[in-house]
């Protein structure tokens, strides 16, 4: 049976979230599939990606094939390295403590790089959020202004 990685579409209309899923490649899309790996939310920013590592990597071991989105978002997480680490370690190459410690490293780094988008999107917004209070505030200080001499000629 041919298996593949793919993307399970859920959510209302314009606000998709996907499972990712190990399904049997001739099933619908949003059919039946063999287990749930993970899920992924493309509405936030960044993106929330939920995945069981362990499990997308013993399915590609067994031979499924991830689509490209699929791939994608594996490689993102860090199944696809850790799938070429236990090649590795298949082969010789390396012990298994030292590819757990390269992926643990690897994980990380990816962590420390995700915290510091997060850290620029939300000095981001506050920074246009204070903007945007200063241009308010400037607004209302002419307004008043403005009214103060209708005032005094009553």
């Amino acid at each position: 049976m041919p298996v593949k990685i793919r993307l399970q579409r859920h959510g209302k209309k314009g606000k998709p979230f996907y499972w990712i899923v190990a399904a049997d490649s001739r099933s619908k899309r949003d059919g039946r599939f063999l287990e749930k790996l993970g899920t992924y939310n493309p509405n936030v920013n960044p993106a929330q990606i939920d995945l069981d590592i362990d499990g997308s990597v013993a399915w590609l071991g067994k031979g499924a094939q991830p689509t490209d989105t699929a791939r994608a978002i594996l490689s993102y997480k860090g199944v696809m390295l850790k799938k070429h680490l236990l090649g590795g370690v298949a082969k010789g190459a390396l012990t298994e403590e030292q590819a757990e410690a390269k992926f643990t490293a690897w994980v990380a780094g990816k962590e420390g790089e995700v915290q510091g988008k997060k850290d620029d999107l939300a000095k981001a917004q506050a920074d246009s959020e204070a903007k945007a209070f200063e241009a308010e505030k400037a607004v209302n200080e002419a307004r008043i202004a403005a009214a103060a001499p209708v005032q005094e000629e009553e």
